[in-house]
């Protein structure tokens, strides 16, 4: 038996036969054209379209036509709905004082941009040699908390991140939150 070597897509994963099913079609085509023109040129080919559509009636092939055009408009508009969602978010990056000299870094917003808070979490871990871990918020959205006053290399190791997944617009920024402070209950002295 011989391995058999498949082309997987770069924007949906999918082989390229099935890029059509996924939400990203023309993205997908544009991809697959500068990638690989070869497979390109057979799937997409004008004689190997016209050959498989020759068979239908010309209204199947308007209906089919029009299906597939507020399909792939649907889809565009989604993909924009959550580049926008992307855009007009941020990153929050708090300090939060647990006691005397103790702090804990709470990172909220990752969530929008498909990255896994619980890898993340550990590559925290690892690379600043301190706990880390996934929590719910107040409001009910993931955030990662890591022990120890690292906000700075966090926010540097954040927007990198952001970076490489082509988001350069995103904020990230620092918040410092004190807790409230007790009042003291004194004991009154009666007066002599």
């Amino acid at each position: 038996m011989t391995a058999v070597s498949v082309f997987y897509c770069g924007i949906c994963s999918f082989p390229p036969e099935y890029c059509e099913f996924g939400g990203s079609a023309k993205r997908c085509k544009e991809w697959l054209e500068k990638n690989n023109p070869d497979l390109y040129n057979d799937l997409y080919c004008v004689d190997r379209l016209e050959a498989a559509t020759s068979t239908l009636s010309l209204e199947k092939q308007e209906e089919l036509d029009r299906k597939l055009q507020k399909q792939q408009a649907k889809e565009e508009a989604k993909a924009e709905r959550l580049l926008q969602k992307k855009l007009s978010s941020k990153v929050t990056i708090k300090r939060i004082e647990r006691s005397k000299r103790k702090h804990v870094i709470a990172i909220q917003g990752l969530e929008v941009f498909e990255i896994d808070l619980k890898k993340l979490s550990k590559t925290f871990a690892s690379r600043f040699a301190t706990g880390a871990s996934v929590t719910k918020s107040v409001e009910g959205k993931d955030e990662i908390i890591i022990q120890g006053d690292v906000g700075d290399e966090v926010e540097e190791y954040v927007t990198e991140l952001l970076e490489e997944k082509g988001l350069n617009e995103i904020k990230v920024e620092q918040v410092e939150e004190k807790p409230k402070k007790k009042k003291q209950q004194g004991v009154a002295v009666p007066p002599q």
